[in-house]
């Protein structure tokens, strides 16, 4: 493959579109397969050489593919994310043409990622260069792959093997990663709309499930749906191959907050087992609600937490914390009539700002009550909580709301 001629290449590809063969032709499109490595294949202009061979539309395509791989050999990813975008543009307007047949989609997985690889290698060029703003290059890329969403989710008359809405998945996955990486979560909506609409929307490959439901647990999560979020990040790494480490630690980097948020605390052996230390003194701090404790494993891995997103999603374990260290005082006083006085105390005796008041206190349980955490009221007259007889202190994973 390193010396393939021209002619032989675009015989080659001739062949594999002639007679529909999706998985041949998308690796003779890859810019992972070897053929890119051919220095006969690295061509500047190519076009005069391709329509010799090719017809129209195919041989637009195939030059922009040559074009591109003429690029990325010159480490000039700029003009090969405009090559790329081309190579998408093309295969859309001739994908909607395939009337009830979905063979190409094999081919429009294999542009589409490298569309966004190519668009993501450009935006670190130009960020190293100066230009633009971080992103503009991956958002431009988005635009691309939605050209063919919108051909795959239109193809609503084919028969169920030869829709093209088979590839809808895999576009939305892509689209997801670029959306997470520019941070406009807001446009993954539709997509999920789209994909929950699906009659076939279990049925999937499981890899592409898996990611699917990374994603949307992610979102769930930043949208303060927990039980959403728990839900399908649960799904995500109990399905993911047992050898992808790395995969499943990067599932459990949010799954495990989320499940903390509902009350379930991670084993030290998992934290171990996945190299997730970070969590360990956050786990403890909130279990024995201590919230010095968790001040202090929060500023020693604020970097860990701010790098993967999820600092202000930890935060709002504190509140959880000030339950725990308020169940303590309710089991130490055996009364369900408690002075305010008292819990201030405990404040101040895990870590709160010397200077807390009752009225500080007083704002803190108010905050507990309204999020169900706690079943009471406060009597200001009296200075005192006065919790409910029957479960004070609901479970964590009773459905509570955080916002």
């Amino acid at each position: 493959m390193a010396t393939m001629s021209l002619n032989a290449y675009l015989g080659q590809v001739s062949s594999a579109w002639g007679r529909r063969r999706g998985p041949q032709a998308a690796e003779l499109l890859s810019l992972r397969h070897p053929h890119v490595m051919s220095s006969r294949l690295q061509l500047e202009h190519p076009e005069d050489h391709v329509q010799d061979v090719l017809d129209s539309p195919l041989d637009e395509l195939v030059a922009a593919h040559l074009r591109c791989v003429w690029a990325v050999s010159n480490n000039d990813y700029s003009e090969a994310h405009r090559c790329q975008s081309a190579v998408v543009s093309c295969f859309a307007k001739v994908f909607v043409t395939h009337k009830d047949d979905n063979w190409a989609l094999p081919v429009m997985n294999t542009i589409c990622l490298d569309l966004r690889r190519v668009a993501a290698a450009a935006d670190a060029e130009r960020t190293r260069a100066g230009q633009g703003h971080p992103g503009e290059v991956l958002e431009k890329a988005a635009e691309g792959l939605m050209s063919c969403f919108r051909v795959c989710a239109g193809d609503t008359r084919a028969e169920m093997d030869e829709t093209k809405r088979w590839g809808m998945l895999n576009l939305v996955n892509q689209l997801f990663k670029i959306y997470f990486r520019v941070n406009k979560l807001h446009l993954c909506k539709p997509l999920i709309r789209a994909i929950e609409s699906l009659p076939f929307k279990t049925e999937f490959s499981l890899s592409q499930l898996v990611t699917y439901r990374y994603y949307t647990g992610r979102k769930a999560m930043f949208d303060c749906d927990y039980k959403a979020a728990e839900e399908a990040l649960h799904f995500a790494f109990l399905r993911c191959h047992k050898d992808c480490q790395k995969n499943k630690r990067l599932i459990l980097i949010y799954l495990i907050p989320v499940k903390m948020l509902l009350g379930h605390m991670p084993q030290e052996s998992l934290l171990v087992k996945y190299n997730l230390l970070q969590f360990s003194e956050v786990v403890k701090a909130v279990t024995e609600g201590n919230p010095r404790r968790l001040s202090a494993a929060m500023a020693a891995h604020q970097a860990f937490f701010i790098k993967c997103g999820i600092y202000l999603i930890l935060e709002k374990l504190r509140t959880i914390t000030y339950r725990n260290l308020f169940k303590k005082v309710f089991l130490l006083t055996g009364s369900v009539q408690i002075d305010i006085s008292k819990f201030q105390a405990a404040l101040l005796a895990t870590g709160a700002d010397a200077d807390i008041d009752a009225d500080e206190t007083a704002c803190i349980l108010a905050n507990l009550i309204y999020e169900g955490r706690m079943k009471g009221y406060i009597s200001h007259a009296h200075q005192k909580l006065v919790l409910s007889k029957k479960e004070p202190f609901p479970a964590l994973s009773a459905g509570v709301a955080v916002s």
